[in-house]
């Protein structure tokens, strides 16, 4: 991004990198040590934590660093950084405790154990690094509360669809152009899909089947829909949203021949995908205008006659982008995505099968639960059970497939602080 670039090219040139710290070294981790190892100027990362030492020697030999300390205690790693060595450990919270650390990237998209790390590291005057959408569709409006009252910067990633839509939206806004739909563009939508279905595109790509299986389910699109909905103030227009799917090709700029005008026109705007239009993975935004002259321009650079414009980015990098995330947090104090409007949407569980009395539910993207995106005030009121609080409840009675699960289907696990996140959440924001 303009401004980035010079900002690091100074650190650089001062020679005062950002020094970044990481949790998480899997498949998305891996890519963004490589990125910021052997790509980005006035960057460094210092320290990295995996649940296994040797995923974190892993991601660093990956990017050619052939020699690495693992450290056990805060002292050994602000040595080791202070030294020039690169560090390793088992033990995320050293990252989140040491002085010579800027920031932390949260990589791992676990939800119990994000949150204590996030906790963590805002307690400790770290800027944080979501790539952990699943947690921030959890509990993310507390979270960025907590972190502005620390005075660090919460946010979700560039070059993730969330991160990249929001982007887009802002560079609508400056138009003068209001966006009423944020929009995701997916090549498949099946919510029974698993991963025994998937194992080998998930084998193909070198990535965890369970992982991929919650984006063909429609859990991971549910939350990131619900972080941009929580960034804009915008809603879905029903429990799952539209999710219209054309013929394969068919250009994004009929996107406004998609959805009901009146979704769009009235209230906040809406969150919402389409599936196997092109060009995918890219994300899109529609806008209006009321100024006829403004309007006239805008069908002079062939957006059309209105009332609806499509704007689009065609592709997401991912991990490439994540380091501009990591210096707009450090050096500009801007999120890239937050929730600045408080929960807006929710993801709830819903039954992929019959799901027997007895039961333990396991995680996203396996076998008993998809996600769905649902309002927030309404799985709220409703009691509607978000997925990521699903995992190891107990259910106390059968319920069928397709049902969207409730607080009364299930027992909760005991001593979990995503559970006390959640409750706190509801107070601040609902009221109770």
């Amino acid at each position: 991004m303009i401004l980035i670039d010079s900002a690091l090219k100074k650190r650089e040139a001062e020679n005062n990198p950002i020094r970044v710290g990481m949790v998480g070294a899997g498949f998305m981790g891996r890519g963004i040590a490589l990125q910021i190892l052997k790509y980005t100027a006035g960057m460094d990362l210092v320290a990295i934590s995996n649940r296994s030492v040797d995923g974190a020697v892993r991601a660093y030999n990956e990017a050619d660093v052939a020699e690495t300390t693992e450290v056990a205690t805060v002292e050994a790693l602000n040595d080791a950084i202070a030294a020039g060595r690169y560090a390793v450990t088992d033990d995320p919270m050293l990252l989140c405790r040491a002085e010579k650390i800027d920031v932390v990237i949260e990589v791992t998209g676990a939800v119990e154990f994000g949150a204590r790390v996030v906790m963590e590291a805002i307690d400790n005057g770290k800027h944080i690094i979501l790539m952990n959408a699943e947690l921030d569709g959890t509990v993310g409006p507390l979270l960025k509360t907590h972190a502005d009252k620390a005075g660090v910067v919460y946010t979700n990633a560039d070059g993730d669809q969330p991160g990249v839509i929001m982007n887009l939206y802002r560079f609508v806004q400056g138009l003068g152009v209001k966006p009423v739909l944020c929009g995701n563009i997916k090549g498949l939508q099946d919510p029974y899909r698993n991963p025994t279905t998937q194992e080998g595109f998930a084998r193909q790509w070198g990535q965890k089947a369970h992982m991929v299986t919650s984006f063909a389910d429609g859990t991971k699109i549910s939350f990131e829909q619900a972080i941009v909905a929580n960034a804009t103030g915008m809603r879905v227009a029903k429990r799952g949203m539209h999710g219209p799917t054309v013929e394969p090709g068919t250009p994004i700029k009929e996107a406004v021949n998609w959805y009901p005008l009146e979704d769009l026109i009235e209230g906040p705007g809406i969150v919402d995908y389409v599936v196997r239009a092109e060009p995918g993975p890219g994300v899109f935004v529609l806008g209006t205008h009321d100024h006829p002259q403004q309007k006239h321009y805008l069908n002079l650079y062939k957006l059309g006659e209105g009332p609806l414009y499509v704007f689009y980015t065609p592709y997401h990098l991912c991990h490439f982008e994540v380091p501009n995330t990591v210096c707009r947090a450090v050096d500009f104090h801007d999120a890239t995505i937050a929730p600045d409007h408080g929960p807006r949407v929710d993801v709830v569980a819903t039954a992929k099968i019959d799901l027997k009395a007895g039961e333990v539910l396991d995680g996203m993207g396996y076998y008993m639960t998809y996600g769905e995106a649902e309002n927030a005030d309404v799985c709220y009121n409703e009691r509607l059970l978000p997925i990521g609080l699903a995992e190891g409840c107990t259910l106390k009675h059968d319920v069928p497939k397709d049902k969207t699960l409730t607080y009364d289907d299930v027992e909760l696990p005991e001593g979990r602080l995503i559970d006390e996140l959640r409750a706190r959440q509801n107070e601040m924001f609902f009221g109770k």
